[in-house]
């Protein structure tokens, strides 16, 4: 699924007509209303919904697609994530990366100590938090702040970061 993007997990039903409520997992809730299809998590194949209404309802979007119309349709979609193809993603900043393109990424130390793979990418409302999983098998939490990650370089499958005090120990 490398060429596709989360963008959301449907979280439950909205009514009766075949609204889903979906978690937003992108920066910009309101891309939703841009959109015109998405990819429901495929399990064998990809399943194409065509949007056709979107509103919001606290940090939630609702999504109606044209594919469906009635509660018990949509059921069994809870917890499924929703993806878009990469010419459907929202042009990235300097310093920005999809968090698909970051996972499984190598974390070394600007001393050039192997720190572990990196597995997550949790978001808070201060900054992102990269997991790194070490060879130990314990998980390493780095901000994604300047002052930590130095350098993600994709193309050799690196982060480079500065292991701030009191990181190891946390």
């Amino acid at each position: 699924m490398d060429d596709l993007l989360k963008v959301g997990v449907i979280a439950n039903t909205h009514g009766i007509a075949g609204e889903v409520k979906v978690f937003p997992t992108t920066d910009d809730i309101k891309r939703f209303k841009k959109l015109k299809t998405v990819i429901l998590e495929p399990e064998k194949e990809n399943i194409t919904l065509h949007i056709t209404q979107v509103k919001f309802v606290k940090n939630m979007a609702v999504l109606r697609f044209a594919e469906y119309s009635n509660i018990n349709e949509i059921q069994g979609f809870r917890g499924k994530g929703l993806y878009i193809t990469r010419d459907q993603a929202v042009p990235l900043g300097e310093n920005e990366n999809f968090i698909a393109d970051l996972i499984g990424l190598s974390v070394y130390s600007t001393e050039d100590e192997y720190l572990g793979e990196l597995t997550d990418v949790i978001s808070t409302s201060a900054n992102d938090v990269y997991v790194v999983k070490q060879e130990d098998g314990h998980e390493l939490l780095l901000p994604a702040i300047l002052q930590c990650i130095r350098d993600v370089d994709l193309e050799s499958g690196r982060v480079t970061a500065f292991l701030m005090p009191g990181l190891r120990e946390l």
